[in-house]
């Protein structure tokens, strides 16, 4: 299948809700498809394990000081959970951004090791975020999952399969060499993984760095470095971003008051939280709280951010 017939494929997917769902999950757990008819702007958000492929459109994703810009033809492989600015950039109605995501399992790409063995190490160091043009057997297993919504006993058969293949395509890819460090359970992509999900975990309570760099292994300042290095922020912002994420969340979908959510989010105090929402999101937490009258009904973070 060619990258336009799996574009055909995405729009005709969602079909006449194109226009009011920018993001949809499918009968796939982990597969979703994107279609977004107009640019937006920056958008802060944590994109989470992901091949994303760009069928149509174009896309502009920042963590820290670093930038991706992917177009048609490009997949972005996100090899850990990192804060990202995000946006699209290019997209209209007639010629909409269109995107196929496929959740990734880490477990899935360690147990392939056994049959590709102990990857060597990049020439280059790898990043976290990376985009590059996508190889044709990579966007033909990705149409054959997607494919796979049109029959049930067809997915539950060949869905594992095909989304081996995925994992093992990504393992090979030009741009894959993240996810071939995580194969090593050792590297220092694993140990700042498991950190990262202990913080996620935990992100309302106050953090410990020194005993997270102790349970990875390394010392405070490697933990600091490596930490940066993979997710362009430190472990005290990352956490304070996931505060403030989650409390737009409490605050837009479940309609709670900013106190409330500042408190249900770990802060102590309410001014503090709206300085910092202030200086993140660029408007007082109290905009932002969900009116009675606004519809709800919430997409999956990972769908509406990709």
């Amino acid at each position: 299948m060619t990258l336009q017939d799996l574009a055909r494929s995405v729009d005709e997917f969602i079909g006449d809700d194109a226009d009011s769902v920018k993001g949809r999950e499918t009968a796939l757990e982990g597969l979703f498809v994107h279609r977004q008819t107009k640019p937006s702007a920056f958008e802060a958000t944590v994109y989470h394990p992901v091949i994303c492929l760009n069928l149509q459109g174009r896309k502009q994703v920042s963590i820290g000081d670093r930038s991706v810009v992917f177009g048609a033809g490009q997949s972005l492989i996100v090899s850990h959970d990192v804060p990202v600015m995000a946006r699209v950039t290019e997209a209209s109605p007639q010629s909409p951004y269109l995107a196929i995501i496929v959740a990734l399992d880490i477990a899935i790409i360690r147990s392939l090791c056994d049959e590709v063995g102990k990857p060597a190490l990049d020439d280059r160091k790898p990043s976290t975020l990376t985009a590059n043009a996508t190889d044709s057997r990579l966007v033909d297993a990705l149409a054959r999952y997607l494919a796979l919504t049109r029959d049930p006993v067809e997915a539950k058969v060949m869905g594992p399969l095909i989304l081996r293949e995925i994992h093992f395509r990504l393992l090979t890819a030009s741009h894959g060499g993240m996810l071939r460090q995580l194969m090593q359970r050792d590297s220092h992509a694993s140990r700042i993984s498991r950190a990262i999900g202990r913080i996620r975990t935990d992100f309302r309570v106050p953090l410990a760095v020194a005993s997270l760099a102790e349970e990875a292994s390394m010392s405070p300042s490697s933990f600091h470095e490596h930490f940066r290095q993979l997710t362009g922020t430190t472990p005290l912002q990352y956490q304070k971003d996931l505060r403030l994420m989650e409390a737009r969340r409490l605050l837009t979908a479940d309609g709670a008051s900013v106190s409330s959510a500042a408190y249900e989010v770990g802060y102590e105090s309410a001014t503090q939280f709206s300085r910092e929402y202030s200086r993140k999101f660029g408007t007082p937490p109290r905009n932002d709280v969900r009116r009675p009258d606004i519809a709800s009904g919430q997409r999956s973070d990972r769908v509406a951010t990709l």
